[in-house]
């Protein structure tokens, strides 16, 4: 577990970045510390890739401080700051067999060269190609290549490991596995790892913490259940996971009205002193099994539409039988057997207290069921 009650190793301090008149980072402050797995998460063009590269020197930031290990880096060039590099692109050098690959940032530092060549032994046996140092990179996967470019950024054993959307030119099930052979590799030699995604997944299965951005600012940080659990913005419940958003307004104390329901929710009197409101609830959270009309929250509603995803049906509810107010919930293949769900069945469902999120904000719901 990270400890966050010591310095931390990476401070980036009202970070500004501007491309003429357009601002690309907006007053950016983070602490990153020591042996911590963080991911910069984030829709194309929110900022993610603007920062790394800040803190690697490729982009010098416009105003702000960037200090790692008690170092003020902000303006030296990328040759003085102590980081490895993935790109998205790998960057493998094409006429450089894969031992050289590696070796190159060794040989740059003048290490002698029976070093460089155990060096070089320990890092591709650290990712799982102790075999193919001989070969060239068009010779190998797309999964041998990201290893390697893995292999070469650590080559110098740098306190700061940047990784640029490393796995998102490979397919789908050599992403899933190589996301948790680099979580393993990084936990067991205790580096000091960035990643920029714009994929939720991988961001909730690798990271320590998340850093959700958008439009050149931070939305929240947080570790992956805080994250999802508890959004801070209807950005942040809207692009990690699945997301109902119900516009309503505040009725009294803890209830509020949505289309010709009432129902209560738990912490959200800031909200609820607004009037106009924005519930929200995840389509796992909606409770089915063992609801009735006497339950808190209960609704009745009809199966408008169903879609098979594998584990679960995502079944599309319409609650005043006329389109205007619906929303989704996920049911089991259990559940859809047990209670013989269908398209146009009646059920019943709850809203539970404790897993509605409430802003203050109103959310364009258009593009919701």
């Amino acid at each position: 577990m990270t400890d966050t009650t010591s310095s931390p190793y990476l401070k980036v301090e009202n970070i500004v970045k501007k491309f003429g008149c357009f601002t690309a980072l907006n007053n950016i402050s983070l602490e990153i510390f020591e042996s911590e797995f963080v991911c910069f998460l984030g829709p194309s063009g929110c900022g993610k890739t603007t920062l790394l590269r800040a803190i690697a020197g490729l982009d010098i930031q416009t105003s702000g401080t960037i200090k790692q290990a008690g170092k003020d880096i902000s303006t030296l060039p990328p040759s003085e700051r102590d980081f490895g590099i993935v790109f998205q692109s790998y960057a493998l050098f094409p006429n450089l067999t894969v031992h050289r690959n590696v070796a190159y940032g060794l040989e740059n530092k003048g290490m002698a060269q029976p070093d460089i060549v155990a060096r070089v032994k320990e890092l591709l046996e650290l990712v799982g190609l102790p075999d193919q140092g001989d070969k060239y990179s068009a010779q190998l996967s797309g999964g041998q290549q990201q290893r390697v470019a893995l292999a070469r950024a650590l080559a110098t054993s740098p306190g700061l490991l940047l990784l640029d959307e490393p796995l998102s030119a490979l397919d789908a099930r050599v992403r899933s596995y190589l996301r948790h052979e680099i979580k393993a590799l990084q936990h067991k030699i205790g580096i000091t790892t960035i990643m920029v995604t714009h994929d939720q997944e991988e961001a909730l299965t690798m990271a320590d913490r998340i850093v959700v951005m958008n439009h050149g600012v931070i939305e929240q940080v947080g570790t992956p259940n805080d994250i999802y659990d508890h959004p801070a913005s209807p950005f942040v419940a809207d692009f990690i996971g699945s997301m109902n958003f119900l516009n309503g307004h505040a009725a009294s104390d803890n209830l509020v009205a949505l289309g010709g329901i009432t129902i209560r929710v738990d912490n959200a009197q800031k909200a609820l002193d607004r009037g106009q409101i924005t519930v929200c609830i995840r389509p796992e959270d909606v409770a089915t099994r063992g609801v009735d009309a006497d339950n808190e929250n209960a609704i009745e509603a009809t199966v408008a539409e169903l879609e098979f995803l594998g584990s679960v049906h995502r079944a599309t509810l319409d609650i005043n039988g006329n389109g205007s107010l619906r929303f989704r919930a996920d049911f089991s293949a259990n559940l859809m057997r047990d209670l013989a769900i269908a398209e146009g069945k009646t059920v019943h469902v709850a809203f539970p207290p404790d897993r509605l999120h409430v802003f203050a904000d109103r959310v364009d719901t258009t593009q919701s069921p």
